[in-house]
């Protein structure tokens, strides 16, 4: 890429997003969250039926393949797939992804840094809220960003076995996570409203992180239902590792969804993991695809 079209493209980046410092990020949010759970039959198909077309959803994927099946937008977003549309490889050597959709970035920890884009990075200290305990099991560790398109399946799933130990939600804004609002907003997924699971596994703790966007205000989890909306905007921490009841997810487990599309963030302990060689980011990816393996 030319200097002239690196800087045009930055300054497009800057136009596109710029705007979105002034809009009510949440206002909007809770305005298209009652929006898409309208039953009205009429509006909802007519919904349906022109986003399946505009993002050429594959529909014969979906357990239920009309628009009828559906009792309003969401529940088709989150629809389920056939047990025969995806691959599953489980095996406890491999890291599976845990969602459709694509690789913005995949590589390593630079001590506190990760790799937000090609020449910006971002801080896990501020990714993890602070949480000092939790910093020092990741630095200089592994980490990839999956970004699911408003086309993919929007259910996450396990990528190794793990039991559940700590969740932290932390309120915080909810800027698009698209490419250009990823090369340009400073600190973007550590400044996004997200929640952090993290899980003891075989090969040390994993986390995984849903991040909030803009229309993305509604997160949920089998082990703790809806996260998001809510009206309480301070971080919140629940610890799991002492309860009488464990909660275990088995790799390839389904750990939740989010109502409309984001971003989710895996990390690993140092030297726990390798990815493999031939992924980069741009990547497509699938659910259950082997994105890495464990490191003996």
């Amino acid at each position: 890429m030319s200097l002239l079209s690196s800087v045009t493209t930055r300054v497009l980046d800057y136009i596109k997003v710029l705007p979105l410092y002034c809009l009510p990020q949440h206002g909007l949010t809770a305005i298209v969250y009652r929006l898409t759970r309208i039953e009205y039959k009429p509006w909802k198909n007519f919904i349906i039926r022109n986003f399946v077309k505009f993002y050429n959803v594959d529909m014969n994927q979906a357990i239920w393949p009309s628009e009828d099946d559906y009792s309003c937008f969401n529940a088709f977003f989150i629809r389920n797939l056939k047990p025969d549309a995806r691959s599953w490889k489980k095996d406890k050597n491999q890291i599976l992804s845990p969602v459709d959709g694509a690789i913005s970035e995949i590589g390593f920890i630079s001590h506190d840094k990760l790799i937000q884009a090609k020449g910006i990075d971002y801080s896990l200290s501020r990714l993890l809220a602070n949480d000092e305990k939790m910093i020092e099991h990741f630095v200089d560790g592994s980490f990839t960003t999956l970004y699911l398109s408003p086309r993919d399946y929007h259910r996450i799933h396990m990528p190794v076995s793990g039991n559940l130990i700590k969740t932290i939600f932390v309120p915080g804004d909810l800027f698009p996570v698209n490419t250009a609002s990823v090369r340009t907003v400073d600190q973007l997924f550590a400044r996004n409203e997200r929640f952090i699971s993290i899980f003891e596994t075989e090969l040390g703790l994993v986390a995984q992180i849903m991040v909030g966007a803009t229309f993305v205000g509604s997160m949920e989890t089998v082990f703790a239902g809806q996260i998001t909306p809510t009206k309480n905007r301070e971080v919140v921490i629940k610890e799991y590792a002492d309860n009488e009841k464990t909660i275990t997810l088995n790799q390839a487990d389904e750990f939740g969804h989010f109502n409309m599309g984001s971003t989710v963030i895996l990390i690993f302990e140092k030297n726990s993991i390798s990815w493999l060689d031939n992924l980069k980011a741009g990547d497509s990816i699938q659910v259950g695809q082997t994105l890495g393996e464990v490191l003996s």
